[in-house]
């Protein structure tokens, strides 16, 4: 019996954090990053978005949404909250990042908050959906079904994730669109290698947070999932120098 992925509540002092995954993935890509800071002496926070993790990959399209998945943030938030914490602050990779940023943009008692990997701001082209089918592959091979039924579930997937992909879109659009009131300083991490989106849109989200005092971190030689991946030392340092800014300011 193969372990699923968990979500994570790390505690430590009083000063929390929330870290959210990306698209079709888990927590798992936040656990080390949540590991690091708890050392640092922060409270982390790691939900999972509804149908993610579940072993069977269709969960993400019949469980999940947009919509979904901002009510999953709101319910880490409120969750921290009602714990007791006062300062939160939020950040996320690739899809996670999109609802950090709508959370920094619908909450100003948020001390801030950012991105790694996320596009928030759209590009003409992505590769989500052979990563998508890819990874959903892969869970089945661990399965018990028959090569045909595993052929027919990537053509369910195949035909459907194009239409969760477009919702996203317009998810991002909204929360793009409304940018501009993010007042809280802003971290935005990217891989210049990215495989999975196009990493020079970063630099446009971080001019469109005309508000925000930004920490801008572009790693040239690093691929999509910065939180684990080369540029995972650096990116953790650089998380630091923002966070004892932000947290004792």
């Amino acid at each position: 019996m193969i372990q699923m992925p968990k979500p994570f509540f790390f505690e430590a002092g009083e000063r929390a954090i929330i870290l959210l995954h990306a698209y079709a993935s888990s927590a798992n890509d936040v656990r080390m990053l949540g590991r690091f800071l708890q050392k640092q002496g922060y409270t982390v926070l790691a939900p999972m978005f509804a149908g993610h993790a579940t072993g069977e990959p269709a969960d993400i399209l019949t469980a999940g949404s947009p919509k979904a998945w901002w009510q999953d943030t709101q319910n880490a938030i409120h969750f921290l909250r009602e714990k007791g914490y006062q300062q939160i602050s939020i950040f996320g990779l690739s899809l996670g990042g999109i609802f950090a940023m709508k959370a920094l943009e619908s909450d100003p008692t948020l001390i801030g908050g950012g991105s790694f990997s996320s596009p928030v701001v759209m590009a003409r082209k992505n590769h989500l959906i052979p990563e998508f089918i890819k990874l959903a592959k892969a869970t089945y091979r661990y399965s018990d079904l028959s090569e045909q039924e595993i052929a027919q579930r990537l053509q369910y997937l195949q035909e459907r994730v194009p239409d969760q992909l477009l919702q996203i879109n317009q998810f991002a659009g909204e929360v793009a669109a409304g940018l501009d009131q993010i007042h809280q300083p802003t971290f935005v991490g990217q891989g210049g290698q990215d495989e999975l989106i196009e990493a020079t849109k970063a630099y446009d989200l971080r001019d469109q947070l005309i508000n925000s005092q930004v920490s801008f971190h572009y790693y040239e030689d690093a691929g999509h999932v910065i939180t684990v991946n080369s540029a995972h030392h650096q990116l953790e340092q650089d998380l630091m120098t923002y966070l004892t800014a932000i947290y004792e300011s």
